[in-house]
């Protein structure tokens, strides 16, 4: 290493001189180290950062006794340029410097780092690999989707230029009670060549079908991990084709989003088309959600690689068996420390450059009860990090669901820490809910708790009434044209003997397994998926379905298909016009949950003296459910009153409704068995009167009515 003192005065008269946007300082050189020009950068400012006079790159590592940047040229393997940190450029456990004239169109970086021989606490003892910035903001190395890398050693970050303009967009801000979520993998969205799209796979292309989410009706999209990954993870060959991880749950890097998911390159622009779709949706009144995976990454276990984590602060970033080993609470090998104060420090800073730079509106957080484990793998009952994540400043109007459980078999459904900020998907409801649809005796005292907003798990003095999201389906099972095909897994193509994924599935393949061409089977597999649609439009909290679930869509009896980059996982959008009966009682019961509040919230005392949720027959022996929602309209402009029935049974069943006062009827909205609607749906000027006050339905049916 070559350092010299350079002449103060010189720089002091230097023309090229520049004021950093981040700090009222002067930026002049202070020192050459092996022919650049740099000086003590900007310590609390954490990856690399392009200033007007060079870039700055902050780098942590507690173990560290000296740390090396290094540049390369694009697709190069060896670095050109190798720049030791001066010694007294470091601050604590920090290391910081500004390197001038360096365009960032022209290079790639890397640390190297040297210290520690225990490689329990770093494992930065092999000089020949290259460590990837943990705070990079992009990521080269998997630009080319499906394409195995040149080597194990070839991540390089880039910096890049936060120039994107968003204009006057506003984020839509809406309440928790009033989203539809629509979980969606990025990728399996449009890759089918029936999506009609131009860019198919990618952010583009599911920018492209905004008009068809605005035409359903949903206000919220859920994203499947859009982090950088490693979708050649699990690249395999079983009977002739590639599996991978094509789901994307082996984060690479949290910062920076997946360049295998844009449709051009965005060399020192990553982010664009992200952002690009993220502003489009909240322009049509649709919230941006993304699936964060903090709980394990790409490294693995002892016999996994090493290219970030491992090689900074081993036993800071994972949580360590005494002998060294890596806790598996994640079930991908590997369990982040996410209590040890640094790495709720990465977390924090994480979450808010997503909401600040990319305007995401909400986060649902995989296995998040890792996220509250202490240091040694034990639960917390006042975690440190979930508390901070739900004050902080900069997330207070982001969107916060947890999914409350992991690998370890920590369940914290209806107990997670929440501090009436944390959501939680209800797995509760999707198993007390599925058995109870298909039938199962016994189910329906509590599959009433769950459709009024499941306030046995969710106190709504301790944890309000927005805790509950609602789903029956999501990435991870069967979708719900499945649910109702399906009695059990079919998983043979993951390449496993069909030993992974759920065998307690709660499903009912209605007579025969699979596909069949059976007219009165696949009749009743009809009505069962708008039955779903129905209850859990129909349920206090809030609801989230799988895309393609409301034209139908299938995986074959595959209820695990994180590997599937194929026909198996992708949206065959032909079902959209094979099933568009399905796509229309979707979107009929999307906008119905909408205009009638009184699902979603209390509205105010009812005018006839009805309660605000009357449930009848909740029985365990009872062959039928009913559930009645009232009080006053959006505007106080009278009342608003509907009903739901649930006929789970295999016979005909009949209830009298609620009596009421002369000039108001009980009107047929909508009617799954098709006894008083002939499509199953009405318009309110084409609603069925009830005459006598009772309603007869056919087995396995939902009815919804309303007053007026």
């Amino acid at each position: 290493m070559e350092t010299n003192t350079m002449d103060e005065q010189k720089l002091a008269d230097d023309s090229n001189k520049v004021i950093s946007p981040m700090r009222s300082i002067h930026m002049i050189p202070m020192d050459m180290v092996n022919g650049f020009e740099v000086r003590p950068g900007m310590y609390e400012v954490n990856g690399a950062t392009a200033i007007p006079c060079g870039v700055n790159f902050t780098v942590q590592s507690y173990w560290a006794t000296s740390c090396e940047l290094l540049l390369f040229h694009r697709l190069e393997d060896k670095p050109y340029a190798v720049i030791p940190f001066p010694e007294h450029y470091k601050i604590g456990k920090v290391y910081s410097m500004i390197v001038f004239g360096l365009d960032i169109e022209q290079f790639e970086y890397a640390y190297r780092l040297y210290g520690s021989d225990d490689p329990k606490k770093s494992l930065f003892t092999d000089k020949s690999k290259y460590l990837l910035d943990i705070y990079a903001k992009a990521v080269t190395g998997q630009r080319d989707w499906g394409v195995l890398s040149r080597d194990t050693n070839c991540y390089r970050a880039r910096v890049v230029k936060d120039d994107f303009d968003w204009g006057n967009s506003r984020q839509p801000l809406i309440p928790m009670e009033d989203l539809v979520i629509y979980e969606m993998h990025v990728r399996g969205f449009t890759r089918h060549g029936s999506s009609g799209v131009e860019y198919p796979g990618t952010f583009k292309g599911l920018q492209e079908k905004i008009s068809y989410l605005k035409d359903l009706g949903v206000n919220a999209v859920e994203l499947m991990p859009v982090f950088e990954f490693d979708e050649m993870k699990d690249y395999r060959e079983v009977n002739g084709k590639i599996v991978m991880d094509y789901w994307g749950y082996n984060t690479v890097s949290f910062f920076a989003p997946n360049t295998g998911y844009t449709a051009e390159v965005e060399h020192n622009h990553e982010g664009t088309e992200l952002k690009r779709l993220i502003k489009e949706l909240n322009e049509n009144g649709i919230e941006c959600f993304l699936d964060v995976v903090f709980n394990h990454t790409a490294e693995g276990n002892e016999m996994g690689s090493c290219f970030s984590f491992k090689g900074f602060d081993n036993d800071i970033y994972y949580m360590l068996t005494p002998d060294g080993h890596y806790y598996n609470f994640s079930g991908c090998g590997n369990t982040l420390n996410c209590n040890h104060p640094m790495v709720q420090l990465m977390i924090t800073e994480c979450l808010r450059y997503w909401t600040t730079a990319y305007h995401i509106d909400g986060f649902r957080f995989d296995l998040a009860t890792i996220l509250g484990r202490n240091e040694d793998g034990s639960p917390m009952s006042n975690p440190p990090l979930l508390k901070n994540l739900a004050f902080d400043p900069i997330l207070g109007n982001v969107k916060l669901i947890a999914e409350a459980w992991d690998a370890g078999g920590l369940y914290q459904v209806g107990s997670f820490p929440a501090w009436n900020r944390w959501a939680e998907w209800n797995g509760r409801y999707r198993d007390d809910m599925r058995d109870f649809l298909k039938g199962d005796y016994g189910m329906s005292h509590i599959a009433a708790k769950r459709i009024t907003g499941s306030t046995d798990l969710y106190d709504p003095k301790e944890r309000g009434n927005n805790a509950s999201v609602n789903f029956i389906t999501c990435h991870d099972g069967f979708p719900l044209w499945d649910l109702y095909s399906y009695n059990t897994k079919h998983n043979e193509a993951n390449g496993w003997n069909n030993t992974d994924g759920s065998d307690d599935n709660r499903s009912w393949n209605c007579g025969v397994e699979g596909e069949t061409d059976n007219e009165e089977i696949l009749t009743l597999r009809r009505r069962l998926v708008k039955n779903a649609a129905a209850v859990l439009m129909m349920s206090r909290g809030i609801p989230m379905f799988l895309a393609g679930d409301e034209f139908g869509n299938t995986q074959f009896g595959n209820n695990n298909a994180y590997c599937q980059d194929n026909e198996i996982s992708w949206l065959d959008w032909n079902r959209l016009e094979e099933n568009k009966d399905i796509y229309e009682f979707f979107r009929y019961m999307i906008r119905f949950r909408k205009k009638h509040h009184v699902i979603r919230k209390d509205m105010g005392r009812c005018s006839l003296g009805f309660p605000e949720i009357q449930i009848a027959q909740a029985s365990e022996a009872s062959k039928i459910l009913r559930v009645m929602y009232a009080g006053r309209k959006e505007k106080n402009d009278g009342d608003d009153i509907v009903y739901l029935a649930i006929n789970t049974f295999w016979e005909p069943q009949e209830f009298q409704l609620p009596i009421l006062p002369p000039g108001t009827n009980w009107y047929v909205a909508v009617d799954t068995g098709f006894g008083y609607l002939p499509e199953g749906i009405a318009e309110e000027k084409d609603m069925v009167l009830v005459s006598g006050g009772k309603v007869k339905m056919i087995p396995r049916s939902v009815c919804v009515l309303m007053v007026k």
